[in-house]
């Protein structure tokens, strides 16, 4: 017993610790999928007209190495280490002394913060390592989307797949439900979208919704649908009013529902049916 509990107590700083790497990791993958995507779709429009495609540099999650955005200045080994090198150069660039974005330690905090209590949650086991990773690509797509209005299907798709997969064992669900739940979800969103566009004529949410919602189904059934929409609605219309309260929010701004979605999905992982009695507490 008491070398079960060392082996846990041990898990409580190595996982924060993992959270602060992959942290640092999703750091690249926020800043350079979008652009990658980019590119490839600028070479397909050149393809498709019949243009000469450009040669460019090797630009992937790899390659160039991570520099300086103001000096450009490549960053060595020790200007990578999570959250200390920041707090060491006291956010600023060793080479040039420019501001480093608060969002760099905010991102390693926030992943290390979510595996700790994961940790918590399901403690160790196949759930764990599961529940990990679905937090962790939750937490990409939220800042992608905020940033360009946009769920990648490098991210949304794998997450589906990888949901109907650990449902093969039944780790969270039964294989059916899972199926069931991949399916619903991104029914329901495709027919409230046009739904919606029939109504207005405007475009009430993007395709990467959609795929969300199904793969958080894919993960945890049918039966989280109606508890992750409604805690994804409530998160939405707070956040709304109060961009408006703060003037911030106008006809030209468009609010992206992802990140609500990520959050009622996230929220489900950690306490699934009790958070609909807390909503409904909150509601009445």
């Amino acid at each position: 017993m008491t070398q079960l509990l060392d082996h846990t107590s041990l898990l409580y700083i190595v996982i924060p610790l993992l959270g602060l790497l992959v942290g640092s990791f999703l750091n690249v993958v926020i800043h350079r999928l979008p652009l990658m995507m980019q590119r490839e779709w600028q070479q397909e429009c050149a393809a498709l007209n019949e243009q000469p495609v450009v040669e460019q540099a090797p630009f992937n999650l790899c390659m160039p190495r991570s520099r300086c955005p103001h000096c450009e200045h490549p960053l060595a080994a020790r200007d990578n280490i999570p959250l200390l090198s920041w707090l060491w150069l006291k956010g600023r660039c060793r080479y040039c002394r420019a501001p480093v974005a608060k969002r760099y330690p905010l991102v390693e905090l926030t992943s290390a913060l979510l595996a700790g209590l994961v940790l918590w949650r399901f403690g160790p086991g196949a759930q764990l390592v599961a529940a990990l990773v679905f937090s962790w690509v939750l937490l990409c797509m939220t800042l992608i989307d905020l940033d360009h209005l946009l769920l990648p299907d490098n991210l949304t798709l794998p997450l589906l797949w990888l949901g109907l997969l650990l449902n093969v064992g039944e780790l969270f669900v039964s294989l059916p439900s899972a199926v069931i739940g991949a399916a619903a979800g991104y029914g329901i969103l495709w027919s409230l979208f046009w739904l919606f566009k029939l109504a207005t004529g405007k475009e009430g949410m993007g395709y990467g919704d959609f795929k969300l919602l199904a793969a958080i189904g894919a993960w945890f059934g049918w039966q989280s649908l109606l508890p992750v929409l409604l805690l994804a609605s409530f998160t939405g219309a707070v956040l709304g009013l109060g961009l408006m309260a703060l003037r911030r929010l106008n006809e030209d701004r468009v609010l992206p529902f992802g990140p609500a979605l990520a959050l009622g999905g996230w929220c489900y992982l950690m306490w699934g049916t009790e958070v609909v009695d807390l909503y409904w507490s909150i509601a009445l």
